[in-house]
């Protein structure tokens, strides 16, 4: 049996790739706030130390929250642990079975190269952004299912659940 770790990507993003504004997400849109839940809780979540102080009550409930920091606080931290790189955070994930990469951009940029899976969320609209997802090599990846949903009285915006595995 393989006991590799599965890591995973997560992340909604515009169709020109933008996934952030001002420390925020430039959209509200509450089915992908559930759909994320739904993916991660009860896992584990790797997050950057931007992404983790925009999480606006701090780290995410029934999951094991991994911050990634160049400062490592004094300590024990409430409700998280942290990492100063990628590979000692995925060292922390021994038990688990997959990891989502929740973002920001450099951790996403870091994890595009050894991610086996992404689940990314097109939000279909124009937004005035400053942080982008990175550019994907798609030619390595293989779509394996996509939703889309139109704009509705709760979600502004159009958007598609998609899931990529990498092509072995």
């Amino acid at each position: 049996m393989d006991n590799k770790l599965k890591v995973s990507i997560v992340a909604a993003l515009a169709d020109d790739y933008a996934i952030g504004y001002k420390g925020k997400l430039p959209w509200n849109l509450p089915a992908d706030m559930k759909h994320f839940k739904a993916l991660t809780t009860g896992g584990t979540v790797i997050m950057g130390k931007r992404t983790f102080e925009s999480l606006p009550n701090g780290p995410l409930p029934n999951r094991t929250n991994i911050v990634l920091s160049s400062m490592i606080s004094e300590g024990v931290n409430e409700g998280y642990f942290e990492a100063n790189s990628l590979e000692d955070a995925l060292e922390l994930c021994s038990n688990a079975k997959e990891v989502f990469v929740i973002g920001g951009s450099a951790v996403y940029k870091q994890s595009a190269d050894i991610a086996d899976t992404m689940y990314l969320t097109w939000v279909h609209g124009k937004f005035k952004a400053d942080t982008y997802f990175p550019e994907i090599d798609f030619n390595v990846w293989k779509e394996v299912s996509r939703t889309d949903h139109p704009a509705d009285e709760k979600n502004e915006y159009p958007h598609s659940f998609v899931v990529y595995e990498r092509i072995k």
